[in-house]
């Protein structure tokens, strides 16, 4: 099976064109993909097809095989592979995710794709939609105790869904400790992507991520939009801000004109190969 390895500032995703290549047994496939020392490695696996509504669909996997609605690193890195790979040659494009129809416009350096904005749509607020068992009309700066602390937390959907929480220092945080507590905290019934951030001024925010399925990461674009839009939500920054992670930087604005985030940054291919699976 043909495979390409591409990731988005380090969230890392196999990539496999299912026009060409069939793939059964997915979710065994995308652990076994994702395993970095006796597969190929990466945060989950990511198959491209047809759509019937949009110019293609991805599906995307985490490393434990659980299926997730979208990821915002790895949408930019589809738009960036069937571009470089001649699949279209539309710069803007429409792609179907299980948490709707995003749309990209690429920008290039070289005839290939460099850069990617994606409209990641509106932020979904109202906790039952997230989904959080609350009854309150949003979710913002609740305080939930997890082992031997108490954070703060706001809740926000970008189809998938996230809980933010802000602290003094995120480069000493031990995330796995709390990260993955929050994940499978009971007032979250699809689990949790959680989200904990340091506020560096009212342009930028620094972030690490713990993934439902796949642990810590390198980046996460729902998550660095859900930061912007709870941020906000916070009043702790503006509507456009960078957000650090720690494989690189995104650009996010949250529109206030039409209520949808917008995410920027890169996309890069890692390498080609095949696999016997």
């Amino acid at each position: 099976m043909k495979f390409t390895k591409m990731h988005g500032i380090g969230n890392d995703y196999i990539y496999i064109n299912t026009l060409e290549e069939e793939v059964h047994n997915i979710s065994s496939v995308a652990r076994f993909v994702s395993d970095r020392h006796f597969g190929i490695g990466s945060d989950g696996l990511v198959l491209i097809g047809q759509s019937d509504t949009c110019d293609f669909k991805m599906r995307m996997f985490n490393s434990d095989g659980s299926e997730a609605e979208m990821c915002g690193n790895a949408i930019r890195c589809v738009g960036k592979y069937v571009y470089d790979n001649k699949m279209t040659d539309k710069s803007v494009l429409t792609i179907e995710t299980l948490a709707g129809i995003k749309k990209l416009e690429m920008t290039l350096f070289k005839h290939k794709v460099s850069m990617v904005k994606v409209d990641m749509g509106e932020p979904v607020l109202i906790p039952k939609e997230i989904p959080v068992n609350s009854d309150g009309e949003l979710f913002i700066n609740v305080p939930i105790n997890i082992l031997d602390k108490t954070f703060h937390v706001t809740g926000v959907s970008m189809g998938n869904p996230h809980a933010i929480s802000y602290i003094d220092d995120v480069d000493h945080f031990e995330l796995e400790k709390y990260g993955s507590v929050m994940e499978v905290y009971p007032m979250f019934p699809k689990k949790i992507n959680s989200e904990f951030v340091q506020v560096i001024d009212r342009k930028t925010l620094k972030m690490r991520v713990w993934e439902r399925g796949a642990g810590e990461t390198l980046a996460c674009g729902t998550g660095a939009c859900a930061v912007l839009v709870a941020s906000v939500m916070n009043q702790l920054c503006d509507r456009e801000a960078t957000v650090k992670l720690l494989g690189g930087d995104l650009l996010i604005e949250w529109n206030e004109k039409d209520n949808h985030v917008y995410m920027t940054g890169p996309a890069t291919t890692v390498f080609t190969g095949e696999i016997e699976i």
